[in-house]
């Protein structure tokens, strides 16, 4: 007997996901151009990191607040008032005379931004249990796609007429808060409240308790998944070490300009997504998980520290095409060991804290890159792959018994 056929997602559920997708383009316009737009400002390559640190801090401070807050209020006005936040926060980039000012841009971002985690549990609100597994998939598909848009968007916005008070780089950021406030529109007009009404209190009442921060520095000792988390705070640190890094060495090193960055982080976005796509799955299917994770993470490790020793730009070029499709793998296996240590009641826990590790990562890895700079742009790059290989050998240590995941 064949089974029903599967009942189709809700029209809220691809309204959220649109939203989500131009929530990714918004914030990705933003990265090729900070380091370079820090640089107007006469930021050291140090203060320049520290703009990631600020946004990646907030953002991790501010996300699971804006979650537990979207149980209470609702989801819908918790979505469109941190879109808002974007909104605001791009703006005074753009025009910010000072760079204090661009600091305070970037944290208000970081403390508004943290919106996934709202739009995830409004999938989670609408969807079945049949459903969910789909419906992430298509959501985490569409909101990586997002990612190779944003870069040629910077591009693009480097190229049009500035207006005035605000630079060609300044002009990305408007072009990103008009993208997100366009996601504020659709989502305020066409996103229905999902949360039921009776469970609103309309209350904005905080207690420590929300903050979780508690549940998260007391995670890494539980068994199995401790490890899994300390691999994902450990992989994010090594790889925002090296995004940073790779900027002032692409612009000083290489002698290449910002929108030729912006490029680059086209090609090495397209690539990722590909590989993603298609090379992934295939993989995974065929070797043991643990060991596709590790040789990823010697691969990315070695081209770590080949960039910097082979310094010329055709050269660069060759090692990126082969990086994109390499760096694509290692956090999505992360994400699937760590589901399968843990039972079907402990995912949504397992897997918010997973990020909160990555939040923290991506707040340290900066500053450690910038301060590493100071002794010289190939620095980080050697650091970054020395780190990358022996945390492959840490991430053998995750084959554990997947049986004994939920002792936890």
């Amino acid at each position: 007997m064949t089974a029903p056929p599967a009942k189709r997602l809700p029209l809220s559920f691809w309204i959220v996901t649109l939203v989500a997708f131009i929530n990714s383009v918004s914030f990705t316009i933003i990265i090729p151009t900070l380091y370079p737009y820090a640089k107007e400002f006469g930021l050291s390559d140090f203060q320049a990191s520290l703009l990631t640190t600020a946004f990646s801090i907030s953002q991790f401070l501010a996300t699971p607040v804006l979650g537990r807050l979207s149980d209470r209020v609702g989801r819908k006005p918790l979505l469109v008032i941190s879109l808002l936040g974007t909104v605001a926060a791009n703006l005074l980039a753009a025009v910010a005379p000072f760079a204090w000012l661009l600091y305070g841009a970037r944290m208000l971002d970081g403390i508004t931004g943290g919106n996934n985690s709202v739009a995830q549990a409004v999938i989670s609100d609408i969807t079945s249990s049949e459903q969910r597994t789909q419906a992430f998939g298509i959501f985490g598909g569409m909101f990586r796609l997002g990612f190779v848009i944003g870069p040629p968007l910077a591009y693009l916005a480097q190229t049009l007429p500035p207006l005035p008070g605000v630079t060609k780089l300044g002009m990305s950021f408007l072009v990103s808060a008009s993208i997100a406030l366009l996601a504020a529109i659709l989502c305020f007009f066409c996103l229905p409240e999902t949360q039921p009404a009776e469970q609103c209190t309309k209350t904005f009442k905080l207690s420590w308790q929300d903050f979780g921060f508690e549940r998260i520095f007391t995670s890494f000792r539980k068994p199995v998944v401790g490890r899994i988390f300390v691999m994902t705070f450990l992989n994010g640190a090594t790889f925002t070490i090296f995004t940073f890094a790779f900027q002032p060495f692409f612009l000083t090193v290489l002698g290449q300009d910002a929108k030729d960055l912006a490029i680059a982080f086209v090609v090495f976005g397209i690539l990722a997504f590909l590989s993603q796509v298609f090379l992934l799955e295939p993989l995974r299917q065929r070797l043991n998980i643990v060991n596709l994770l590790v040789a990823a993470l010697v691969l990315r490790g070695l081209l770590f520290i080949l960039m910097p020793s082979l310094p010329n730009i055709v050269a660069f070029w060759t090692l990126l095409v082969f990086f994109g499709a390499v760096n694509a793998f290692p956090m999505p296996l992360i994400d699937s060991i760590l589901s399968l240590r843990t039972s079907k009641t402990e995912q949504g826990e397992a897997l918010g804290t997973n990020a909160s590790y990555l939040s923290i990562s991506n707040a340290i890895g900066p500053a450690i890159s910038g301060a590493l700079v100071m002794f010289g742009y190939s620095v980080p790059f050697f650091v970054a792959g020395v780190l990358t290989v022996a945390i492959a050998g840490f991430a053998l240590t995750l084959k554990a018994d997947p049986t004994k995941s939920t002792a936890s």
